[in-house]
């Protein structure tokens, strides 16, 4: 089975000032190893104190539909066309915000490789 590594582009949701809450998109990278664990995926957020989340598959599926939740994150639906991802830390929380379209496209790919064959 193959690893799926794909780069997608959020927006940190801030409330820290009207700039930030308009800043570019940052990228993040969403990865899956299925020879590791094929019930995961791990997320990693840039910057300085750079964090690879690991979720469940399960529960970034079922947050695109309806707000889920386990442990230290969080996911939902916002409207037709984004979904938010919520990190919880003891340095606090993180909100992300992602276009549903590329969580789906990367979970999509992440079962294709689940499924592939095993070569000998």
């Amino acid at each position: 089975m193959s690893v799926v590594e794909q780069y997608a582009r959020a927006h940190i949701v801030t409330d820290a000032d009207a700039l930030a809450a308009e800043q570019d998109a940052v990228p993040v990278v969403l990865r899956y190893d299925p020879d590791t664990d094929p019930r995961v995926v791990h997320i990693r957020l840039p910057g300085g104190d750079t964090h690879d989340w690991t979720c469940s598959r399960t529960l970034l599926e079922q947050g695109l539909r309806s707000p889920a939740g386990s442990g230290e994150i969080r996911v939902w639906p916002c409207g037709r066309v984004q979904a938010v991802v919520e990190f919880h830390s003891p340095q606090g929380v993180s909100v992300v915000q992602f276009e549903t379209k590329a969580l789906m496209r990367f979970l999509r790919r992440t079962y294709l490789a689940a499924t592939e064959p095993v070569h000998s």
